[in-house]
Formats: C-alpha cells, sequence, structure tokens
C-alpha cells in the first residue's frame, strides 16, 4: 500500500526532476494511481505495457518508467529515506536556498530599473495585428488581456504590479478550472483563510488578495526621456525651472515652485501626443503655468498644437477635497471647467471628459501635439485619451509619494498574493519533514509572503504565442507543385535522371529566431487588445470595462476539447477577431 510520503516522492520527482507542470504531474498521478501504480517502485518495477496504458502517451510512459528506474539506482529507497531521514538528508545534495519573494532581481535594481526591465512589446499597426494568427493556450491570452485591462482600471499601479496582478488572475481562474475538470479536489487556499484580512481587488471578475507594497517609489518627480519619450527638440529632462527674473505675483510664485507630470509620448503616423497635468486652484494661475511649461520645455513652443482644460472645485477658497478629487463629480455641483482647443478640434472637451470620468478637479491639463501630415481617424481619441489619462494617474502617483495632506487617496502599490504557494510552502517546512506534521497556521507567516512575481509572468507571456501561418500555406504549396514540376520537366530531357527530385526544403527557424518571432507576436497580441480596451475606455467607466473583459477574451480564446483532454492543449487565435470586439465608430 503506497502511503503519502510515497507520493510526495512521485511527485517530486515529476516536477522537480522531469519538469513537469504541477497540473499535469497531478493528473498522470492520478492516472497512474487508477492503475494501481502508486510509488516510484511500483513504476519502476511495472511492465512498460502497464505504464502506457495509464498515461495513454508512449513516449511519456517511457521517459517516466526510466526516471523511476533511475531514481532508485540513485540512493536509498523510499522505505529507507523513512527510516533514517538524517542518513538521506546527509547523502542527498543541498537544496537550493528558496528566493526572497520581495527581492529585486536582480537585488541591486532600483524601481526605476525593474519597471524599465519588465517592458512588453507593443505593436499598434492595424494592417499587421488584421494578418496574424498565433497558437497559444488560454493561460496567457488570459494573462495578456488582464494586463492591458489594468492599463484603465487600475492606473495607478506599476507594470510590474499589473504583471502580477494579473498573474493573480490566471492562478485563481486555472486552479477554478482544475477542480471542474477533476485534477484538483478540496478547498483552494483562499478558501481555507489564507488570505483572510488581506485587502482584495477586483479584476476580469475576480477578487484577488493583495499585499501593499509599501513606500515603492516607482517613478519620482516630473521628468522627461524613458518616461516622457523623446520630443521634437528637448533633451531629456523636461522638470519645470523657474524664470531668471520672475515676477513677485502670487501666481507666478506658484508657477516657479510646481512641478507638472508627464505622460508617455505617443507616436503614430508622425504624429506626435505627450499629455501633462499640474494642480490649479485659481483661473488666474493658468497664464503663469503655461508660460513657465513653455519656458522651461522650449520644444513645446515648436509644437502645432498645445490644448489645455482645468477643473476647480465648488469652493476654490474653501479647504479641497482630498487629492483634488470630486468621487462621481461631473460637470455641475459649482465645478468650475474651461478648456481651450488650441486647434486641435475636440481635443478640450475630451480632456474635460476625461477629467469628469476620473473626478478630478483643482487640476490643469495640458496636451501637446505635433502634427505629423497624415490624419489618424478615430485613433486621435485614442491616443489623446491615453495621453490624458496616464498624465493623471501620474499626478496621483507623485502626490502620494510626496506624502501630502492627499497622499492617502492615491494608493499603493501592490502585488498579488500567491496563496496556493505559501499553502504548499507551509505543508514542506511543518515540524516532521516533508509532508508530515501539523501545519503552521498562515498568521504565523508576517514577513515573506508568497507573491506572484512579475518576471515569471512577463517571461510566460513572451514564449507563448507561436505563429500559425495561414495566408501564405497555399502560396507556398502552390509554389512546391510548381517546382516539382519544373524538376520532372527537366528529368524527361535528361532521360529521367532528375526525376523525383525535391526542391531543397526550407532551413529549420533557430531558437534565437523563435523566440524573435514569439516576441513580435506578443507585441501584436497586446497591440490587439490595447485598441479594444481603448476604443471602449471612452464610453465605459473602469467598473463595466472589468466586467466586459472576460467576455471579450471568451470570445476569442482558443477552441480546445472539453475535459480534461484540453487541459493545457493549444489552439489558434486570429487577432483580426479580437480587433472586431473594438467599438462600432459612430
Amino acid at each position: 500500500m503506497a502511503t503519502q510520503q510515497d507520493l510526495q516522492e512521485l511527485l517530486r520527482l515529476m516536477t522537480v526532476g522531469r519538469k513537469t507542470p504541477m497540473l499535469q504531474a497531478m493528473a498522470q498521478i492520478k492516472a497512474l494511481q487508477a492503475a494501481d501504480l502508486k510509488s516510484i517502485q511500483q513504476i519502476a518495477e511495472a511492465p512498460l505495457s502497464s505504464v502506457q496504458a495509464a498515461l495513454q502517451d508512449d513516449k511519456a510512459a517511457r521517459a517516466l518508467q526510466n526516471a523511476c528506474k533511475a531514481f532508485l539506482k540513485r540512493g536509498p529507497s523510499a522505505a529507507a529515506k523513512r527510516d533514517a531521514p538524517d542518513a538521506a538528508a546527509a547523502a542527498s545534495p543541498a537544496k537550493r536556498p528558496r528566493p526572497d519573494p520581495f527581492a529585486l532581481r536582480p537585488a541591486e535594481m532600483t524601481p526605476a530599473e525593474l519597471e524599465k526591465s519588465l517592458e512588453l512589446p507593443l505593436c499598434l499597426d492595424e494592417e499587421r495585428i488584421s494578418r496574424a494568427v498565433v497558437e497559444t493556450n488560454r493561460a496567457p491570452l488570459v494573462l495578456a488581456f488582464a494586463v492591458e485591462l489594468l492599463r484603465h482600471t487600475m492606473p495607478e499601479q506599476p507594470l510590474s504590479s499589473r504583471l502580477s496582478l494579473a498573474q493573480g488572475v490566471v492562478s485563481a481562474n486555472s486552479r477554478s478550472k482544475a477542480v471542474s475538470l477533476g485534477l484538483e479536489k478540496g478547498p483552494s487556499a483562499d478558501e481555507e483563510g489564507w488570505g483572510e484580512g488581506q485587502p482584495r481587488v477586483k479584476v476580469m471578475g475576480r477578487e484577488i488578495p493583495v499585499l501593499k507594497r509599501g513606500g515603492y517609489h516607482w517613478r519620482r518627480e516630473e521628468k522627461g526621456g524613458a518616461d516622457a519619450g523623446a520630443l521634437p527638440g528637448t533633451s531629456a529632462s523636461a522638470t519645470p525651472e523657474p524664470d531668471k527674473n520672475p515676477p513677485s505675483s502670487p501666481a507666478t510664485t506658484i508657477a516657479a515652485a510646481a512641478t507638472w507630470s508627464v505622460s508617455p509620448s505617443l507616436t503614430l503616423k508622425d504624429s506626435t501626443f505627450v499629455a501633462r497635468a499640474i494642480r490649479l486652484t485659481s483661473p488666474s494661475q493658468r497664464r503663469p503655468l503655461m508660460q513657465s511649461l513653455l519656458a522651461s520645455v522650449p520644444a513645446l513652443r515648436s509644437a502645432t498644437h498645445n490644448a489645455w482644460a482645468y477643473r476647480l472645485a465648488p469652493s476654490p477658497d474653501g479647504p479641497s477635497p482630498p487629492f483634488g478629487l470630486i468621487l462621481g463629480g461631473g460637470g455641475g455641483g459649482g465645478v468650475r471647467e474651461e478648456s481651450f482647443d488650441d486647434g486641435e478640434a475636440g481635443c478640450g472637451d475630451l480632456m474635460l471628459r476625461v477629467m469628469r470620468e476620473t473626478g478630478t478637479v483643482d487640476t490643469l491639463v495640458v496636451l501637446t501635439r505635433w502634427f505629423g501630415g497624415a490624419l489618424l481617424g478615430p485613433d486621435r481619441w485614442r491616443l489623446m485619451r491615453q495621453c490624458v489619462t496616464a498624465a493623471l494617474a501620474e499626478r496621483r502617483r507623485q502626490r502620494w509619494h510626496a506624502g501630502g495632506p492627499d497622499a492617502a487617496a492615491a494608493g499603493e502599490a501592490l502585488w498579488a498574493l500567491d496563496l496556493e504557494a505559501a499553502r504548499q510552502r507551509r505543508n514542506a517546512t511543518t515540524v516532521g519533514g516533508y509532508g508530515s506534521g501539523t501545519r503552521m497556521h498562515r498568521a504565523t507567516e508576517v514577513v515573506g509572503m508568497d507573491v506572484h512575481r512579475p518576471e515569471g509572468a512577463r517571461a510566460y507571456l513572451l514564449k507563448s504565442f507561436a505563429s500559425v501561418v495561414v495566408e501564405e500555406e497555399g502560396q507556398e504549396k502552390k509554389e512546391e507543385k510548381e517546382e516539382e514540376e519544373q524538376d520532372k520537366a527537366a528529368g524527361s530531357g535528361a532521360g529521367g535522371a532528375a526525376v523525383g527530385k525535391k526542391s531543397p526544403s526550407k532551413k529549420a527557424k533557430t531558437q534565437k529566431d523563435a523566440e524573435k518571432e514569439k516576441e513580435e507576436n506578443l507585441g501584436l497580441l497586446l497591440g490587439a487588445v490595447r485598441i479594444v480596451m481603448d476604443s471602449w475606455a471612452d464610453h465605459l467607466g473602469p467598473a463595466e470595462l472589468d466586467r466586459r473583459a472576460w467576455g471579450w477574451y471568451v470570445a476569442v480564446r482558443p477552441d480546445v476539447e472539453s475535459g480534461q483532454a484540453g487541459w493545457g492543449a493549444k489552439g489558434k487565435v486570429r487577432l483580426a477577431d479580437i480587433l472586431k470586439l473594438k467599438r462600432p465608430d459612430k
């Protein structure tokens, strides 16, 4: 009769020794148990046909049985290990230390360097996107949708947090699916209370337990460069500086000491957009603030348009709401609004609409555009909204990091907690050795809680989208047939010596080429999802956008077999189908 220790050893052999994914290993163990093969020794001694019949995969069965035989040859049996744990521990190689889940990787990375290292590829060329077809399984597609969704629903979060939160969604969804398919049993770690007392956020309809990353300053005061993009004629720094001889009026004194938040610059068809936001408490401050900005960033004077808009709280002489926010604020209720298009038709109204949707008051926004010579159509609205939203989100981050009176409203960067990993780690380190003894209560672990790391989520995205060439297959076959006919004709003329000669096969892709192709495919996929999200962001609030995101994913996810046969299976995703989810132009 096999024991719990036998199961643990078999699971470790499959997941650590053979690098089998955990859920796949559990499914194989379940199939082996049904065939009364419950330990490494039983699998090693059983006829190969019995293992093949259990796994229904000849290659996997042969590899597993060989691994079990090698395991028995390398050291004492499982029973001997249980009887002499100290000797077994002495004979076994030293285990690698578990990495600190909080440590930046590498440790010397600053937050800004970490965020830059996590940047994802992105392509917004709809023509290229519409031609692409990728092969993937469902989990990385959920991850891609969640990462892009969080840009709108939680714009104040850095990329590292968005990747972590998105991976939390994938983990929760995969666990639920495994339970429904019978691959896992029992309550989840969350249902057992491992996430009790932790704050939660909703992403794609799922409640994700999170951990606040207190004091994580991933972006400092306003600067250009990587965040603001390369603006025409600018240097790396875009931080405003006071005039050498500033006037002594209160308004210009405020302007001289002010700090602007900057959005990333976005370029399409040689048109470049960038937005800036700053605190404003009186209409008289607008002009000196604008003058100070143009003086500190001279390239803005060469821009085609410098549109602006501001909103002021109902009682500008009284105390302002926290962080200048009025929850649910609209155009009424005494809020003062003003805007100027500067030739960019509709820009001022768009900026005011974004500020109303986010409940922003006591703020001035300037949107700059360098016209590239080509009309952008509906993309113009998407780019302008994206810049304004990013500038306002950066403004919230700056004011929270400054620790001002509105700090509580801006929120902190978050990690998604990995509750299943925390439970497994506790089970593995209880008194009495691996898999035995009494589990320590979750509440005893305060420091070092397991989180979903962003590096893993990014690596998963980069390797998950292979190309499926559909449109060129017919042409390739036609060319091959023509070459064969030419070879036959040439062979007939030469006495049949060359009849049946085949054209040389195409050179196989190198691993480097395959990785580059997958990275490009990820950029196309993220671009497709971003275009869809941006098209709806003008018309849906964050809660409604979150609610619809899961339905959009379901509409385009790859078709796989139902039941356990479809677990982890791959299918085709036509990116043109994702683009069809865009909001129709009215």
